[in-house]
């Protein structure tokens, strides 16, 4: 059991670290949430229309490269 006197919280329990990246109050963070989320979307589903294209074209070599051979 936590060592945690009655009545009093330690200051390290309550302490938040704000990093580089996290707005401080009161500043607007919504468009850059939006902007970095669109991104990471589109890297996403180019990522994903790659693996598509592949698969349309070579899936059974695809699918086989991942096959264990004599116990590799």
């Amino acid at each position: 059991m936590p060592n945690v006197s009655k009545g009093k919280a330690m200051p390290q329990e309550f302490e938040q670290i704000r990093s580089a990246d996290q707005p401080l109050d009161g500043e607007e963070s919504a468009p850059v949430a939006g902007a970095r989320t669109d991104d990471t979307l589109d890297a996403l589903d180019a990522v994903l229309d790659d693996i598509e294209s592949v698969l349309e074209t070579n899936a059974e070599e695809y699918v086989g490269s991942f096959v264990q051979k004599g116990g590799e």
